[in-house]
């Protein structure tokens, strides 16, 4: 395998361009992805609404919804696309949300993750959110029960000293290389 060069990756706002790539980024990724007219709808009617993408060039190779109701964030949406999975492309999307989420002026951050989805929970946990119940049944697909986590004050000391730290670690890092294209699929 010849090593890639790395690729600049850049985090900003979602907008409506961004629909079609978030959608092909999201499907290998989720059983039951949104689909774009609910996008769609979240951005041009939902004032609590925000939404990030990070690309690659062209490509949007991940994304996050959050709602900044009062003074917590709820992340609605959170996907990596499978060819960039393990490169820490979501631990910097998720540093974007919650500072996003702590400028808008939120407390605390909560979302709801599948029991069985052991990778997010990990990055969840080390971003400082903490089980806190169960939703049963909670997606539609399978009716796999959702995990509610949520953050201590994201204001805490303790959660600004992880905050920083992780920060850091993710600034020193370099990009990741861009994937290896997929193999052509050969038929039978």
């Amino acid at each position: 395998m010849v090593a890639r060069p790395p690729v600049r990756l850049v985090i900003e706002p979602m907008t409506f361009l961004d629909l079609p790539r978030c959608r092909r980024s999201s499907a290998p990724a989720s059983t039951t992805p949104w689909p774009e007219h609910a996008y769609q709808a979240e951005l041009e009617t939902n004032k609590l609404a925000r939404y990030l993408v990070v690309r690659a060039g062209h490509e949007v190779v991940a994304y996050a919804g959050i709602w900044l109701m009062v003074d917590e964030a709820h992340v609605t949406t959170f996907a990596v696309a499978p060819a960039w999975r393990r490169r820490r492309i979501g631990e910097r999307l998720l540093t974007a949300a919650l500072d996003l989420s702590i400028a808008r002026g939120a407390r605390e951050a909560t979302l709801e993750v599948r029991l069985s989805n052991l990778p997010a929970r990990r990055l969840y946990e080390k971003y400082g959110f903490r089980p806190v119940g169960i939703r049963p049944r909670y997606y539609s697909d399978d009716h796999e029960d959702a995990l509610i986590m949520t953050t201590e004050p994201l204001l805490s000391p303790g959660m600004q000293t992880r905050l920083a730290a992780l920060g850091a670690e993710l600034a020193a890092l370099p990009d990741p290389e861009r994937p290896d294209p997929p193999l052509p699929a050969v038929g039978p």
